[in-house]
């Protein structure tokens, strides 16, 4: 397959904002593409060579070094780019610009600026793959070579991606419910088969294998898809409510309680004397936690099983549990020996996703729990979450409270009906979160995605001093925006703020980002931040549910406060725009039932 026919795709897509133009490009595009490679082209239209759990190498080509890759392929200096690029402020678009020049010139490696053969789909990925495998001694020149050799065989259209690609900063916005709309349109018979693809992907987590197999067995090859240790399931999500009455409604009368404890989710695999964890962005974090693989190796008894639950550290004097910031000291990846014993963990398993063999995705929670609890040794450290199940609301406010005494968020309430079954990568009303924080009058925190920064005043200025937050809206594909934040942020929060955003920066505005306002900078939306407001308000100037609850307004927070950033969160874990409408519904409920001032 020609790889100019990606190039040329990629390069409509990023003049197009609406979903549905995207999806018939995309189609369009699948539909010219060979099944046996439909993998390579899914993983290359998402930015990525693989998925970030199998934990490969990046492909670590810096942007210094980009300039002199296009240097070299392009028979120019390297100032020259550098000029370029200061002036377009898009690598992509240099090499684009210097591509379609005609000069031909020898450089020192003897490339030229002419095309000398057809690049494929498979030449440019197999050559990426062997850039990002490129280690050790001389894997620098190594890297430049290869990365060189492509642009040189590259058309200006096809130099532009490729670049963007190794850079990282695709401008196209596609998100993987787009991808897998456009293969529900090619191979499934249309939106009828979207469901099968979703419930495949949310159990493999590998979008390109999942279009493979679709393309080459078909729908129903997806729907014999199961669990398989080793390959993280993609988490079930939860709404969030805070009354308890209409909790255990929503929840079908009665329901199971849980702690909801603040630290790590983490699903665990083990397959004989091996151990793996992932966390909830499904990146493999087993060497950050060393001793829950060996809790886990001596108190799990099944041969094959994926269990999750919640890492929580511990004060080792007190044993109180301690906030999930304490975690980050296992972020370091050299002697994490010491960090286990500076700063030890507790196990809280909740749920039970495969056993030997079975799905247990598909069966009811009570029956996941009985035999998570029939397989589990508990010891001080390594245990499962404590629960009760009631359908009274008063004792589920007396559980709560219990909860955040013993250090925990709140509760976690689920239904136990039966089709109470585990909804991998989905929200809904299966489960739901019970807490609250009561240093404000907004009920409850968010957590919100980064889309643009603006430039502070006074003692902040000439850094960054305030971010532009989102929404995420699931129905779009889309992150609206909500507020601005400037305040919560320690002095260093805001030192670091700029390297912290510099990887993210772009020049205009992410297709995937839906704001009125200008932003002093753009960013990609992958950053997730908690915040806390005064209360939910309406506003002309944000889009987050923009036209639902009144005409040309939508929600914002009134004085937003960052608490902390959760880098365990993906962009599209964020809260949901309908999860705030809820939110400012139930708001004004609790606002209308107020006693007026002077009544009793």
């Amino acid at each position: 397959m020609p790889f100019k026919l990606l190039a040329e795709t990629m390069d409509r897509l990023e003049l197009v904002s609406a979903r549905t133009q995207m999806i018939a490009l995309l189609a369009n595009l699948f539909k010219s593409t060979p099944p046996e490679i439909i993998d390579k082209v899914v993983y290359l239209v998402s930015g990525v060579l693989w998925p970030d759990w199998k934990g490969m190498p990046e492909l670590g080509v810096s942007e210094k070094l980009l300039i002199k890759v296009i240097s070299l392929a392009c028979n120019v200096s390297e100032s020259q780019v550098e000029q370029l690029v200061k002036n377009t402020g898009d690598l992509g678009k240099a090499a684009e610009t210097l591509k379609g020049k005609a000069q031909v010139k020898v450089s020192l490696f003897t490339f030229t600026q002419g095309v000398s053969r057809e690049l494929t789909v498979s030449s440019v990925y197999n050559t990426l793959v062997k850039i990002a495998q490129a280690q050790g001694e001389g894997s620098r020149d190594l890297k430049i070579r290869l990365a060189a050799g492509l642009l040189r065989d590259a058309s200006p259209k096809e130099a532009k991606f490729i670049v963007r690609f190794i850079e990282g900063k695709l401008r196209a916005g596609i998100g993987d419910a787009t991808i897998m709309d456009a293969l529900a349109v090619v191979y499934g018979g249309g939106s009828a088969a979207r469901p099968v693809i979703e419930r495949a992907y949310n159990l493999r987590s590998d979008l390109g294998e999942v279009a493979k197999i679709l393309a080459i067995e078909g729908l129903e090859s997806l729907k014999r898809i199961k669990p398989e240790v080793g390959i993280p399931i993609r988490p079930m999500l939860a709404e969030r409510h805070n009354d308890p009455k209409e909790i255990l409604a929503k929840a079908g009368g009665i329901a199971l309680i849980e702690y909801k404890y603040d630290g790590e989710r983490a699903q665990i695999h083990k397959k004989g004397n091996k151990i793996v964890i992932y966390s909830r962005r499904l990146e493999n974090i087993t060497h950050q936690y060393p001793d829950v693989a060996e809790m886990a190796l001596s108190n799990i008894n099944a041969d094959e099983v994926i269990v999750e639950g919640e890492i929580v550290a511990y004060d080792k004097d007190t044993g109180e549990l301690l906030p999930f910031q304490e975690l980050m000291h296992r972020k370091r990846k050299h002697d994490i020996h010491i960090v286990v014993k500076d700063y030890p963990v507790k196990v809280f398993l909740f749920d039970l996703l495969y056993l030997n063999g079975e799905d247990y995705t598909v069966k009811p929670i009570i029956e996941r729990r009985t035999a998570l609890e029939k397989i589990v040794r508990e010891t001080e450290d390594f245990m499962v979450a404590k629960y009760i199940k009631t359908s009274d609301p008063e004792e589920l406010e007396k559980f709560f409270m219990q909860a955040i005494s013993e250090g925990c968020e709140g509760v976690m309430v689920k239904a136990i009906h039966k089709d109470s079954i585990y909804q991998a990568g989905a929200r809904g009303w299966l489960w739901i979160k019970f807490k609250r924080d009561y240093r404000s009058e907004m009920i409850d925190t968010v957590d919100l995605v980064v889309v643009g920064a603006f430039y502070g005043k006074g003692r902040r200025g000439g850094k960054f001093g305030t971010l532009l937050m989102a929404a995420y809206n699931p129905e779009k594909d889309m992150f609206e925006t909500v507020c601005k934040v400037g305040s919560g942020f320690k002095d260093e929060d805001l030192d670091k703020l700029q390297d912290l955003l510099k990887p993210y920066i772009r020049s205009k505005k992410h297709p995937r980002v839906d704001a009125e306002m200008e932003a002093d900078v753009w960013v990609d939306p992958i950053l997730v931040a908690e915040i806390i407001g005064a209360e939910l308000t309406l506003s002309p100037i944000h889009t987050c549910a923009k036209g639902v609850l009144k005409p040309d307004a939508g929600i914002s927070i009134r004085f937003p406060r960052f608490i902390r950033w959760r880098p365990d969160k993906r962009p599209e874990d964020a809260t949901t725009s309908q999860e705030l409408v809820e939110m400012y519904q139930r708001q004004l409920k609790k606002v209308a039932k107020a006693p007026v001032e002077g009544e009793a």
